[in-house]
């Protein structure tokens, strides 16, 4: 397994730098699409106002899928949780950020 390389993602027409194994580059690049679009969809429906706001809509909406989807198993995944909290750490690391970023 080799290091980390930096790979740029475009999410909401800012640019983001995510360290990432070059073995998972395409999964990452398939996860920041997935939270474009729902993030674009979000915004655009314009209820939502604020991208702090709109990051947790998506991430609750893609959470919510992800449950509904994890029913038809019996139970869910261990490795599965654990992903999901590693992303949600990711997107909290993220909205931290891009908050210092924006004072």
């Amino acid at each position: 397994m080799s290091g980390n390389t930096p790979v740029s993602v475009r999410i909401l027409d800012k640019e983001y730098q995510i360290a990432c194994p070059p073995e998972e580059r395409d999964d990452l690049m398939r996860c920041a699409d997935l939270l474009n679009d729902r993030m674009r969809e979000i915004r655009d429906n314009g209820k939502v106002i604020g991208l702090e706001r709109v990051a947790v809509m998506a991430a609750l909406n893609i959470s919510h899928d992800l449950l509904r989807a994890s029913s038809v198993d019996d139970k869910l995944d261990d490795a599965m949780g654990d992903r999901l909290k590693s992303l949600r750490h990711r997107v909290e690391a993220v909205l931290e950020n891009s908050q210092q970023l924006e004072l």
